[in-house]
């Protein structure tokens, strides 16, 4: 028998039910009956979740898209990111499927109603062949992801992936062609991720960019992983990736062949992990810089590269400081680093110039450099000038360490060690050197 009393509570000024089961033999009805009473008066609700429910899936070609490679796909593009971006309470899928997409430069904008999107790239998108059509648009970027937070971009394990068709822009560049007619300074960034947080790049090849490959910036927590990167290595001003005020990047499982930097660290990073990354044939190497511009203001800590491969790049370990820069680069660490012909391996530039040696040192400012482990390098260098440190006698560089350091002449040139107002220690086999001024205690 089951009996079912309801009271009323003055107080709470509702309904309590109060049952007793006297036997096993209780009436499902009656059951039943009390849980419908309770949904009725609200005392009891459900809530049901599908956390591991299915994206909705927005196909770009069933939104007007084509995949020959030379019909402009921008509207249909722009049409499903909305549609997607617009879902609510679920995650969304934008799926680009096998095939070649022209879009021309646009910008993905959220926030979006979605908690979760994807971006699936079973295919490539391609940029327009020809820098004339930028006409009339930002000739700084290509495809921009603006206030999208929590985004996957998947490329399917290398499947798919951006062709920036760059060659266009490398032939009309100033910095290779000053006497060309119209030579241009600006190219567009191939991707570039703006106010956007929790993000996953993985998977994605990037090739040809005009200028960046992919830009980070007013970033945080941003994971990048087995991203292939690959540019001539004579394409002008083509950074693998840059990241510029941004806190949490984690860069991991890499290759990066390409024109310029192949990671850049711009002003105002912290907490940036980069790890397993194969850099060249080609690249300035992974910079941190150049930073204090025009006499901006600096704040760079905690970085953190580990086991990287360096192979006929121009640079290893570098950081670029401008002389009129303030601020800070604190806490900074490069290890287990192999290096084959690499021209410059470590370096620490505080009079960096956009040319060399025509930037005089400035008294009274710099950034103050301090904290920097350089640990287990192995390798050969195609420069005498292995290692270089200039630092600033107005602000010098402190706390560096030199741990495990043994690189041979790639040609037969003997290696050497050129160190200025840089103080710290060295530890182990440092080859060449000596090389850092004793540590003091008052800088």
């Amino acid at each position: 028998m089951c009996v079912i009393d309801v009271i009323e509570d003055n107080m709470l000024q509702t309904k309590v039910c109060k049952y007793t089961f006297y036997n096993l033999s209780c009436s499902i009805v009656k059951i039943m009956e009390l849980v419908a009473w309770f949904l009725i008066t609200g005392l009891i609700s459900f809530h049901i979740t599908y956390s591991d429910a299915q994206p909705a899936d927005v196909n770009v070609i069933e939104n007007g898209a084509n995949g020959d490679g030379k019909t402009d796909s921008t509207r249909a593009f722009n049409k499903a990111w909305d549609v997607a971006c617009g879902i609510t309470g679920a995650s969304a899928k934008l799926v680009v499927p096998q095939g070649r997409f022209l879009v021309k430069q646009t910008t993905f904008k959220g926030p979006c109603k979605a908690a979760k999107i994807i971006v699936e790239l079973g295919g490539t998108i391609v940029a327009p062949d020809t820098p004339k059509a930028w006409d009339g648009l930002d000739a700084g970027v290509w495809l921009v992801f603006e206030a999208v937070n929590g985004m996957t971009l998947d490329g399917l394990g290398n499947k798919g992936g951006f062709n920036g068709n760059g060659k266009g822009w490398w032939d009309q560049s100033c910095r290779y062609h000053p006497d060309l007619k119209g030579c241009t300074k600006l190219a567009p960034t191939s991707l570039k991720f703006f106010k956007s947080n929790n993000l996953r790049i993985k998977g994605v090849n990037i090739v040809q960019s005009p200028q960046t490959h992919v830009l980070l910036f007013k970033t945080d927590r941003v994971t990048i992983d087995s991203v292939n990167i690959d540019s001539p290595k004579d394409s002008p001003n083509t950074d693998g990736i840059h990241i510029q005020s941004a806190n949490g990047v984690s860069i991991s499982n890499c290759k990066i062949k390409n024109g310029d930097d192949n990671i850049s660290i711009g002003d105002h990073c912290l907490n940036i992990k980069i790890n397993n990354i194969e850099c060249g044939p080609g690249g300035h190497g992974i910079s941190i810089g150049s930073l204090g511009k025009d006499g901006g203001q600096v704040e760079v800590r905690n970085i953190h590269v580990k086991n990287v491969s360096f192979t006929d790049t121009t640079n290893g370990a570098r950081i670029k400081t401008w002389q009129v820069g303030k601020g800070v680069v604190q806490n900074v660490i490069y290890e287990d680093i192999k290096l084959e012909a690499c021209e410059a391996p470590i370096v620490i530039d505080q009079n960096y110039c956009a040319v060399r040696g025509a930037c005089k040192e400035k008294a009274g400012s710099g950034v103050q450099i301090s904290d920097v482990v350089f640990k287990n390098f192995h390798g050969t260098a195609a420069l005498a000038e292995t290692i270089q440190m200039g630092c600033s006698k107005s602000f010098p560089c402190k706390g560096i360490t030199l741990d495990a350091i043994d690189l041979s002449p790639a040609k037969g040139v003997p290696c050497k060690a050129i160190c200025t107002d840089a103080h710290g220690t060295e530890k182990g086999t440092v080859k060449p050197g000596p090389c850092l001024l004793a540590q003091a205690n008052e800088l």
